[in-house]
């Protein structure tokens, strides 16, 4: 499966953007999805997750609250709306995807995803 991340742009503090991830070249219901981020010098680290079916989300501990993660199995999309960003937000996004055998299944783990977006970049100036 392909997956080309789009949405990215700068922002002030408190402000809001959405990402979209489409997928093509797969059958998107088979794939849980995932957003990582990786700041300058550090590592990727996880943001959120959805199930294949959209029934469960997983989320970072610091984007509680603020970023919302959806999904719409017909148009193959993902959505990742952000509120409230903060400069430490600043990161380049990517989306990721894997096969799931559960439909609630979310992963947290960069590890286990296969498939990744080319990135996207979000910059909060403060």
């Amino acid at each position: 499966v392909q997956l080309q991340a789009s949405g990215g742009g700068s922002v002030q503090a408190g402000g809001s953007l959405r990402l979209s991830c489409v997928a093509s070249g797969g059958t998107f219901t088979r794939y849980h999805m995932g957003w990582f981020r990786q700041a300058p010098g550090k590592e990727r680290e996880f943001v959120a997750a959805i199930s294949r079916n959209g029934g469960s989300t997983e989320y970072e501990d610091s984007v509680k609250g603020r970023f919302t993660l959806s999904r719409d199995n017909g148009k193959n999309t993902v959505y990742l709306q952000m509120n409230s960003l903060k400069s430490e937000d600043t990161a380049v996004y990517y989306c990721a995807a894997d096969y799931s055998g559960p439909a609630f299944y979310t992963g947290s783990s960069r590890l286990e995803y296969e498939f990744w977006g080319q990135g996207t970049l979000v910059t909060v100036s403060s």
